[in-house]
C-alpha cells in the first residue's frame, strides 16, 4: 500500500481537471429541458464547471464548495460580478450534513467528485462518508473511493425533476466495490444514461472515466432504464452525441443483477444472452465444478522457488510442482514434460510445504533456508505472522484443473497433469464426481462460455479482464457433460483445441471448429446465436483490449492477498 507520506498531492486532494469541452457538455445536458433554478457544484477546484455554466443566459441560484482556499479563489475570479454563484470554503461532507438538515433540493448537480482513497480521509471525513452511505442502504468499508460517497450525497439532494451530471471512475461499469452503488443509482434515477470513452480523458493520468448524466422524473415514477454511450475522445462527443444519443434506445434496468456490461450490448444480443440463459441445454461453469483462489502464501517470492534454489537448500522433498504464471501454461493441458520445460527456463516451479514434517525432522538446509527468511524479514508480512508455524501455508492441495485469474485476449483454463499446484494467480478448480475433464473443457472453450465470461467478469486498466471464484461458477456453459458423444469425437477436438494454443494459433480456429461439430450439429443451437455471441465476445474483449495501453501483455503480475 502506497503511505501517505509518499502520495502526490493530486492523489492526497483528488484533483484531476476536467477538460472545459467535457465541462461545457455537462452544463449544456444539465440546463436543457428542465426548469432549473438551484445548482450544485459539491468540489468545484478551480471553477471549469461555473466557468461553462456562466455562459448559459438563464436565472439560478449556483452553491459551490471547494475545499481548499486557493482554488476557490481561481474559481471566484472566473465569476466576478455574477451575482447567480457563491463559491463556500468547506469540506463537502460537512456542508452536506448542513444542506440535508434544511432539507435543501437541486434541480442540477455537476461535477468531478474528488478520488481520494479511503486510506487518505481524516478520521472525520470517514465517519460521515459511512454514515452517508449507511443512510442510503450501502455498506461503508476500506475499499470505497471518496467519489462514491460523493455521488451518494449529490443524489439524496436531487429534486423530483432534476438532473446530475458527474465525471467518476470508469469502475463504476463493474468492479466489486461499486456494486451497492449501482443498485443504488438503479433505484434512485428514472434515466441513467453511461458515456465511455476510448481515450483517456485526463492527460498523464492512467485513470479511465466515464460520465453519469442521470434524471430524475415525476413523471416517470417506477420507470427506470439506462444507455451506454461509447465515443472515441471528448471531441467525438459534442460533435456526434446529439446523433448517437437519438439513434440508441434506452434499455428497461434489470434490477436482478448489478452488472452493466450487458448494456453495452445492443438489444438483439440482450435478447440472445437472455435466450441462453433460459435455455435448458446450458448450465452453469459451477454445476460442474468448485472453484476456489490459488494457494495465498502471504511471500510468493520466499515460497516459490526455482530448481537451483530447491536443491541449493535440500527443499525437493517440501516442495510441490508449481504452475504459478501466465507464460507457464502452454495449452488446455499442464503434464510433467510442461513442467520440466519450466524447471529448464529457470522459473519457479516448486511451491515449499512444510507441513508435513515437524520441526524437529527438518534437514539443516531446510532450518537453514527458514533462519535466512526470517534474518530477512520474509516472515513479518501479516499472512505469515498470524500462523502457528509462519512457514506452513494452509490449504495446499492439488486441483484437477486451474483457472487464470487474470487474462488478456481470451480466459485460460488448463487440466492439471501433474499433481501441481498454483499460487493465486491462478484458481484451483475441482471437478464433481462423474464428470470428464475433457468435456469440461470443450465445454467451457466455445462462443457461449467466452461471452459469458465477458459478461461475468470485469476489466482493469492494461485491458486485463479478471474473474473471481463466484463469477467463474456463474459463466453460463453449454451442457456438454450429458451430451451423447463417443470418445473419439471428443479426443479429437480437444486434442485440436489443445495443439491450437500450444502452436500459438488463433484460438478462433479452435472456436469455430467446436462450435459447429458440437453446439450447431449435435446440440442444436442455430448458427445465428452462436454467432450473436461470438459478436458479444468480439465487442466486450475489443472494448476492454482498445483501452489497454499496450497491443499485447506480456506478463501479468502475480497478485498478493
Amino acid at each position: 500500500m502506497k503511505l501517505k507520506q509518499n502520495a502526490t498531492a493530486e492523489k492526497l486532494a483528488g484533483r484531476y481537471y476536467t477538460p472545459y469541452e467535457l465541462a461545457e457538455f455537462i452544463v449544456q445536458w444539465g440546463t436543457s429541458d428542465i426548469e432549473v433554478n438551484n445548482i450544485l457544484e459539491p468540489s468545484c477546484g478551480d471553477g471549469v464547471f461555473l466557468e461553462a455554466l456562466r455562459e448559459k443566459d438563464i436565472a439560478f441560484n449556483c452553491t459551490a464548495v471547494e475545499i481548499f482556499e486557493e482554488e476557490a479563489e481561481i474559481a471566484r475570479n472566473r465569476l466576478v460580478l455574477d451575482e447567480r454563484f457563491n463559491v463556500v470554503v468547506a469540506d463537502f461532507y460537512e456542508t452536506y450534513i448542513d444542506l440535508v438538515d434544511r432539507n435543501i433540493k437541486y434541480q442540477f448537480i455537476m461535477g468531478n467528485p474528488p478520488y481520494i482513497r479511503y486510506q487518505y480521509l481524516t478520521p472525520e471525513q470517514r465517519d460521515i462518508q459511512s454514515n452517508i452511505l449507511h443512510m442510503s442502504g450501502m455498506t461503508a468499508n476500506k475499499l470505497i473511493n471518496a467519489w462514491v460517497a460523493f455521488v451518494v450525497a449529490a443524489i439524496n439532494m436531487l429534486d423530483d425533476d432534476s438532473k446530475i451530471g458527474f465525471v467518476i471512475p470508469a469502475e463504476l461499469l463493474q468492479v466489486k466495490y461499486s456494486e451497492q452503488l449501482r443498485m443504488y443509482l438503479m433505484r434512485e434515477l428514472n434515466e441513467i444514461t453511461i458515456i465511455t470513452f476510448e481515450e483517456l480523458v485526463f492527460e498523464d493520468v492512467e485513470q479511465e472515466v466515464v460520465v453519469l448524466l442521470g434524471r430524475k422524473r415525476s413523471d416517470h415514477e417506477g420507470s427506470h432504464v439506462m444507455k451506454i454511450l461509447e465515443f472515441n475522445n471528448v471531441d467525438d462527443l459534442v460533435i456526434n452525441f446529439v446523433q448517437t444519443n437519438r439513434l440508441t434506445r434506452f434499455q428497461p434496468i434489470d434490477m436482478s443483477t448489478v452488472k452493466w456490461t450487458k448494456y453495452f450490448l445492443t438489444s438483439e444480443e440482450n435478447r440472445v444472452v437472455r435466450e441462453i440463459i433460459n435455455n435448458q441445454n446450458c448450465i452453469r461453469f459451477g454445476d460442474i465444478a468448485e472453484v476456489d483462489v490459488g494457494i495465498t502464501t502471504g511471500n510468493n517470492k520466499f515460497f516459490c522457488v526455482d530448481h537451483q534454489t530447491a536443491v541449493r537448500h535440500d527443499l525437493l522433498s517440501v516442495s510441490k510442482p508449481l504452475i504459478a504464471r501466465s507464460v507457464n501454461i502452454p495449452g488446455v493441458t499442464f503434464d510433467g514434460d510442461d513442467w520440466q520445460r519450466n524447471i529448464e527456463n529457470g522459473a519457479r516451479t516448486y511451491l515449499l510445504d512444510f507441513n508435513p514434517i515437524p520441526d524437529d525432522q527438518l534437514s539443516e538446509g531446510q532450518r537453514d533456508y527458514i533462519k535466512h527468511g526470517e534474518l530477512m524479514g520474509e516472515n513479518t508480512g501479516y499472512k505469515c505472522r498470524i500462523r502457528q508455524r509462519w512457514y506452513a501455508v494452509p490449504s495446499i492441495w492439488e486441483p484437477d484443473a486451474f483457472f487464470l485469474r487474470r487474462n488478456y485476449h481470451y480466459s485460460k483454463f488448463v487440466l492439471n497433469l501433474n499433481n501441481a499446484v498454483s499460487t493465486d494467480t491462478m484458481h484451483r478448480v475441482a471437478f464433481n464426481l462423474g464428470v470428464s475433464p475433457k468435456k469440461a473443457v470443450l465445454a467451457y472453450y466455445n462462443s457461449i462460455g467466452f461471452a459469458f465470461t465477458e459478461l461475468e467478469a470485469r476489466s482493469y486498466g492494461g485491458g486485463v479482464l479478471e474473474i473471481l471464484p463466484r463469477e467463474l461458477e456463474n459463466v453460463r456453459i453449454p451442457n456438454v457433460l450429458d451430451l451423447d458423444i463417443d470418445d473419439e469425437t471428443v479426443d479429437m477436438l480437444f486434442n485440436f483445441l489443445n495443439e491450437t494454443i500450444r502452436s500459438e494459433r488463433n484460438i478462433e480456429e479452435a472456436l469455430d471448429f467446436i462450435d459447429k461439430k458440437i453446439l450447431i450439429e449435435r446440440m442444436g443451437f442455430t448458427r445465428e446465436n452462436i454467432q450473436t455471441l461470438r459478436g458479444v465476445w468480439h465487442r466486450l474483449k475489443n472494448r476492454r483490449l482498445g483501452r489497454g495501453s499496450s497491443s499485447e501483455i506480456q506478463e501479468i503480475p502475480e497478485i498478493y492477498e
